[in-house]
């Protein structure tokens, strides 16, 4: 076919060749004047950038690629091809019958691809494959294609998100996926926008603003679409906002509906589901926000034809702030059923009533048929953060069992009656006004990372993580317009400078594999990390389950016994959920690495407890007798710890752990213990220099690169406080030994 040149927006970094098994053919390249990139397509790559009245694409495009609509997505369970959605089909369970690839042969499995990403940032998204085509997103929402067989890079989209968005994201600038309708991809972006892109070019075909850019929301979610509808909800309950799901047309971006999972101010709910949540609340939460955001899973039953969706966290977590007098708080922590055409409630049940932990329902929810009690049984199942798994009848949301996967001290059980947790009381530190360790931590027995399911094993397998939390309430709080909004106090509950303290906390923290029955309830085997925060999961009909973990390492285990078969080293930590495919009979496994989220960033010195993670973004491609091989580790040798002496008077220094805690600490680790993704800020030059550090901090002279001003919260004083507190926290983590 002839080439032509087509104009695709260029990356604001530099973009490197992707390295494969053998040699790579060059890529005729041309630059116009104004820098952005040309890339050599097809001729009916061009015509289907052309859009024809209506939004519909041109015959050439649909001529060059097959359209992925309503009956591809309820067939794809059976595509061993492609990989449409993103959990591969509407229930969610992440299992490819593929088995080429097999607990015998996985032994000889080898990098056939890989492409280096510009970005430091997390990845967690899950690829596409679509007609031999990957497509993927990376950190600050942007989007790559390539040849799925020779990692030939197709074309790139990047929405420019301004840096400042991420002042607004409680757990890194990741973005977790695309989904696919027709002809076109559609992605959320981290400053909430919902584009669509033409699926053979990458170019816009029209952009929609969901979130109101006045409040602090943000999108870290992957949409989904079901018959024409893209559904997409957004993040911000740690920030303060009021959450939302809603749903548009795929055509053209007209808002179809959307629903608020928590009430407004008392008057002003039409939607009978929110008048009778107001009874559920107490005092003025709406001025707060509420939380509830749908910031992650999803699922759909195209029998029942209902969509579930999953809600966050209620804003700010301290119940006595946000919703003093108690109550249960609806929608906030629960599994929502929905008529995706209207939008409209259907059933609802709420996992943590009246949460004052942090407890998201947001996790991944899985769909399957099974046999409980003598009779089939139409289910849901949810590995949640409060750590209890929920097996629900997805039909009417009744609770059919839940039982703890990891140790949990907040609640004693599940009453399988009423449904309600049987709380600690102890653990009630909105109640009680006393510190309390919680387990699991805000962090969760299970966040974000996907689950999988084999129905030939009968198994859930679980990425899990133990670790508790201090939970100290804050008596001073108040609502600020930056920053995490919780109600707790993250000073008082810092780590302290003490290598007992450290080392008892570290041990006790770990990540695991668990394959769970949610028949019995019962764990059948599990695999303990040295580290925390282990990545998604992906299961085979060859009998394997693949993870990677924060040890750089991805894997593959015997779906059955657990134990391990094969393993490479991907360089870097490892979060996002593998994939699956095949082409021209040939099995592919392909996985994005790049270590980051919340636990890169906020948790400090328990970001390190596999040792020093560096961020090296990259697709991974396996295939089996491939021999690729990644170039040499990086070496990123940390600045010296070397600060200038403690000169701040013991008040300042007190008065700056606070800010730090409340402004700073979500970033760039607990106790000024950089977290390995953003700046250890125990090592930074501006320590010596006052008025440097407050050009960052309050003039926000490094505002394009994330780092707002913090003048709006903070005054200079207080800002200068939070430098003697880093400069203190130095030179006692230097005594301790730290380098």
């Amino acid at each position: 076919m002839t080439a032509v040149a087509l104009d695709v927006q260029q990356s604001s970094r530099p973009h490197q060749q992707p390295r494969r098994d053998g040699p790579i053919p060059p890529r005729h390249r041309t630059r116009r004047p104004n820098g952005t990139r040309w890339l050599p397509v097809t001729v009916a790559a061009l015509a289907a950038a052309l859009l024809v009245p209506g939004g519909s694409v041109s015959a050439a495009a649909a001529a060059a690629s097959r359209a992925v609509d309503g009956k591809a997505l309820l067939a794809a369970a059976g595509d061993v091809q492609d990989w449409l959605t993103y959990g591969r089909t509407y229930d969610e369970r992440r299992f490819s019958p593929l088995n080429q690839i097999n607990t015998d042969n996985v032994k000889n499995l080898g990098l056939a691809w890989f492409a280096d990403l510009d970005t430091s940032r997390g990845q967690e998204a899950t690829p596409l494959v679509i007609d031999g085509t990957v497509y993927i997103t990376t950190a600050w929402s942007k989007v790559k294609a390539y040849d799925a067989v020779s990692g030939k890079l197709r074309w790139e989209y990047d929405p420019k998100v301004p840096g400042e968005t991420g002042v607004k994201v409680c757990c890194d600038v990741v973005n977790r996926g695309l989904a696919a309708w027709g002809h076109r991809l559609y992605l959320a972006t981290l400053d909430g926008r919902l584009i669509a892109l033409d699926r053979e070019t990458g170019q816009p075909v029209w952009s929609k603003l969901t979130v109101d850019p006045a409040r602090p929301y943000a999108i870290t979610g992957a949409p989904r679409v079901i018959d024409g509808r893209v559904i997409i909800g957004n993040s911000g309950a740690e920030m303060g906002v009021r959450g939302y799901v809603s749903a548009y047309a795929s055509t053209d971006g007209r808002e179809l509906w959307r629903f608020y999972t928590v009430p407004g101010k008392p008057g002003t709910n039409r939607a009978p589901h929110l008048k009778r949540a107001e009874a559920t609340w107490k005092g003025e939460w709406w001025i707060h926000g509420g939380g509830g955001t749908v910031w992650d899973s999803m699922a759909y039953d195209p029998r029942l034809d209902l969509l579930y969706i999953g809600t966050g966290n209620g804003s700010p977590w301290n119940q006595a702030y946000r919703s003093p007098g108690g109550g249960d708080n609806l929608y906030i922590d629960s599994i929502i059923a929905l008529r995706p055409e209207t939008g409209a409630y259907v059933w609802h049940y709420q996992t943590t009533p009246g949460d004052t932990w942090d407890f998201d329902a947001a996790q991944h929810m899985i769909l399957a048929d099974l046999a409980i009690g003598g009779r089939p049984r139409q289910v849901l199942m949810q590995a949640s953060k409060n750590g209890f798994f929920y097996v629900l009848d997805r039909a009417t949301g009744e609770l059919i069992s839940a039982a703890n996967f990891v140790a949990v001290n907040w609640a004693k059980g599940v009453d399988i009656k009423s449904g309600r947790p049987s709380e600690n009381p102890d653990a009630r530190v909105d109640r009680t006004g006393k510190p309390f360790v919680v387990i699991p931590g805000p962090g969760g027995a299970h966040s974000w990372q996907p689950m999988a399911y084999d129905a030939n094993t009968g198994l859930v397998y679980i990425p899990a993580l133990e670790a508790g939390f201090p939970f100290v309430p804050d008596p001073h709080f108040q609502d600020a317009a930056q920053g995490f909004n919780t109600g707790m106090d993250f000073a008082a509950a810092a780590m302290p400078a003490d290598t007992n303290i450290r080392a008892a906390v570290k041990a006790a923290t770990k990540g695991a594999l668990i394959a769970w029955d949610p028949v019995a309830q019962k764990e059948r085997w599990r695999v303990v990390f040295k580290g925390p925060w282990n990545g998604g999961v992906l299961a085979t009909g060859g009998g394997l389950v693949f993870q990677g973990n924060a040890a750089e390492e991805f894997a593959a285990y015997d779906a059955v016994s657990g134990a391990k078969l094969w393993s490479g080293s991907a360089q870097t930590g490892v979060l996002a959920p593998p994939i699956t495919y095949s082409i021209n009979g040939e099995q592919y496994v392909a996985v994005l690495a790049g270590w980051g989220g919340v636990w890169a960033l906020a948790p400090g010195i328990l970001s390190q407890v596999a040792g020093p993670v560096h961020n090296v973004s990259r697709l991974l491609v396996f295939k089996l007798g491939a021999s690729a091989q990644l170039p040499p580790a990086p070496s990123v040798p940390p600045r010296p710890l070397d600060p200038p002496a403690v000169t701040g008077t013991p008040a300042q220094i007190a008065e700056g752990a606070q800010h730090y805690a409340r402004f700073c600490g979500g970033c760039h680790g607990d106790a000024a213990y950089g977290g390995g993704l953003l700046p250890d800020l125990r090592r930074s030059a501006l320590l010596a220099d006052g008025g440097g550090w407050a050009g960052v901090v309050h003039d926000g002279v490094m505002r394009s690169q994330g780092m707002v001003s913090f003048a709006s919260v903070l005054t200079p004083e207080q800002i200068e406080s939070i430098r003697h507190y880093v400069i203190k926290r130095a030179n006692e983590d230097k005594a301790l030994g730290d380098k």
